[in-house]
Order: structure tokens, then C-alpha cells, then sequence
């Protein structure tokens, strides 16, 4: 696995609030500025191999689950009760997702390129060839800990120097913060010139994650969040037969009250997936069950009047 280590990952730590340097201290790390708040010993504690570099009184994140033994670890195991064949058929393979971090693994710069995963407890489906290729240095965060990551961060502060990554993956996880468009400005500004961004986010997928979910994004409006960055592909995930799926699972989960029961009927619907391969891309866009954008970094934002001309979905008038 090409995760980065810690003697490469630790220079490029600062601190989440005012992204100074960072000291080390017996029982965690500390902000280097004396006049920030986080300059207090332990300000940062550390658990097991992980920092935590959380600046907690502006986040969903608290020192206490993030400390607690029961809520801070993610092993990446599926816990939704079903037999591995059927979690195949209600997870499949993302191939849109594999297909397309191929084109940005061979568009990545030189030799040793930093690729950050935002939201990275566990491996991305379809993105398994990032951890794979040696070239690449992964370094990966997430509110909890995980073996595939090297410490705990908010995305709305990410606690990495401007300009020191080359990519971010950030798959299905835009959905699970508070301020989408605030964690876009901050991939944005740890990414070198003309890095490249890769992210995929709901737009018509039920309630998930519970209480951690806040936000869908249409095709114009998934655009128009990575406003500063050149697009070179971008369109849906899944159709609307993969959309249906959703809907078809949560129907049964609200009739029986047993979400092990709504998995199962997508399962025993999986064909439905299919469909998608015969709705045409102007109609997906509009009724899709996610989106992918990949591009560049770029200083020009899109104006209102570019993105009212970006719609390519079937309701276009003329």
C-alpha cells in the first residue's frame, strides 16, 4: 500500500486554526504561535500512532469522541448484516470511479506525487489502484482513526501547508460536512498549481450516515461548488435505475422498520441497475443517484452566467 509515512507526512502538519508550525510535546503537539489558542500543551493529543488535529470548538468533532475508545476507530469492516454475495449485488464495483482515477493517476506529476484522501477511514470503492501504485504518496484523514490514514482532522481546516499536495480524492463525503463550499476552498488552497481534484457526491440518494448527513448537489450545482478548478470530465456515477434501487430499499426499510430487510430487496433488484445503461446522459444528469467531477486548480471562478450556460441536462430549452 502506497501509504506516505510518517517522516514524510509530519513536515507538512500545521496547525487547523492559524496553520503554524507544529512542536512536538510529551503528550501530543502544540501550535508554535504563541498568541494562538492552540500554543497550550496537549492542545493536539495523539491516539495510538494518530494526531489529532482538530481545532474542536469549530467543529461537529468533540475531544471526547474523538478520544473515546468506542467512537474514534474505523476498521473499515461492512457492518450491515448481510452475507458477502448479497452485499456484492448491493454494492457492486464502481467503475466509473476506477475508470476515472486511472485518468488522474496518469495525470499526476513526476515521481512521488502527494495524493491527500479526504474523508479516507476506509479505501474508496473503485479507487483501490491510488493505494496500489507505488509512484504515489497517500496520505489520508478522516474524523476517526483508521490504518489507512495518518491523522485526524476536520475537512473544514484541514491542517496541511497551502500548495503541498498534487491530487485529492474526496469520494462521497462532501454530503457529510457542514459547509461544502468552505472543505472545497481548503482542497483548493493545499493544492499545488494545476492540481487535480477528484470528488463524488450524492445528488438523489436517501438519508445516510444519520445525523452526519446535510447536503445533495445537482449536476450545475456539483459544478459550481469546484468553481475554481478547470473540468476536464464530469458526470454521473449511477442512473436513475441505480437511483430507483435507493429508492425501492428505503420504501422497504420504512414498511418492515429493518434496514437488513431493505438491503436485501436491493439486492433482489439489483437488475434495475442496468436501466442506466439505456437512459440517455441529458436525462441522467437530471436524475442521477450521484456525480463526479475531476479537474485542475485554477484562480478564475465561473460566473453566474457561465454556470446558468453549463446546464446539459434534457430540460434545455430550444
Amino acid at each position: 500500500m502506497a501509504l506516505a509515512g510518517w517522516d514524510e507526512t509530519r513536515p507538512l502538519l500545521v496547525c487547523p486554526l492559524c496553520r503554524a508550525d507544529l512542536q512536538r510535546r510529551s503528550d501530543g503537539l502544540s501550535c508554535l504561535d504563541p498568541e494562538c489558542v492552540h500554543h497550550a500543551p496537549s492542545a493536539f493529543p495523539v491516539v495510538g500512532r494518530w494526531p489529532v488535529l482538530v481545532d474542536f470548538e469549530s467543529s461537529v468533532v468533540t475531544r471526547d469522541s474523538a478520544l473515546s475508545p468506542e467512537g474514534r476507530t474505523d476498521t473499515g469492516r461492512s457492518a450491515d448484516g448481510l452475507p458477502a454475495p448479497l452485499r456484492r449485488l448491493v454494492k457492486p464495483l464502481n467503475h466509473v470511479a476506477a475508470r476515472n482515477v486511472e485518468l488522474l493517476l496518469r495525470a499526476l506529476p513526476g515521481q512521488k506525487p502527494r495524493l491527500l484522501v479526504v474523508g479516507g477511514a476506509t479505501v474508496g470503492n473503485g479507487v483501490d489502484a491510488v493505494y496500489r501504485d507505488p509512484n504515489v504518496q497517500v496520505i489520508g484523514f478522516d474524523i476517526v482513526t483508521s490504518p489507512v490514514t495518518q491523522f485526524v482532522a476536520d475537512a473544514h481546516r484541514i491542517p496541511l501547508r497551502s500548495a503541498s499536495v498534487d491530487a485529492v480524492l474526496v469520494q462521497a463525503v462532501l454530503e457529510h460536512v457542514l459547509d461544502p463550499s468552505s472543505v472545497v476552498a481548503e482542497i483548493h488552497r493545499v493544492l499545488k498549481d494545476e492540481g487535480l481534484v477528484y470528488s463524488e457526491t450524492p445528488f438523489l440518494q436517501q438519508v445516510h450516515a444519520g445525523a452526519h448527513d446535510f447536503t445533495r448537489f445537482t449536476a450545475s450545482g456539483h459544478r459550481f461548488l469546484f468553481r475554481r478548478f478547470e473540468e476536464i470530465a464530469s458526470g454521473p456515477v449511477a442512473g436513475p435505475g441505480t437511483q430507483l434501487l435507493w429508492s425501492m430499499d428505503h420504501l422497504v426499510r420504512g414498511l418492515t422498520r429493518n434496514a437488513v430487510a431493505g438491503r436485501a430487496a436491493r439486492a433482489a433488484l439489483f437488475w434495475l441497475r442496468a436501466l442506466d445503461r439505456l437512459v440517455p446522459a441529458d436525462f441522467a444528469l437530471d436524475d442521477a443517484s450521484a456525480l463526479y467531477f475531476l479537474g485542475s486548480k485554477r484562480e478564475r471562478e465561473m460566473s453566474a452566467g457561465e454556470i446558468i450556460a453549463y446546464y446539459r441536462g434534457a430540460q434545455r430549452s430550444g
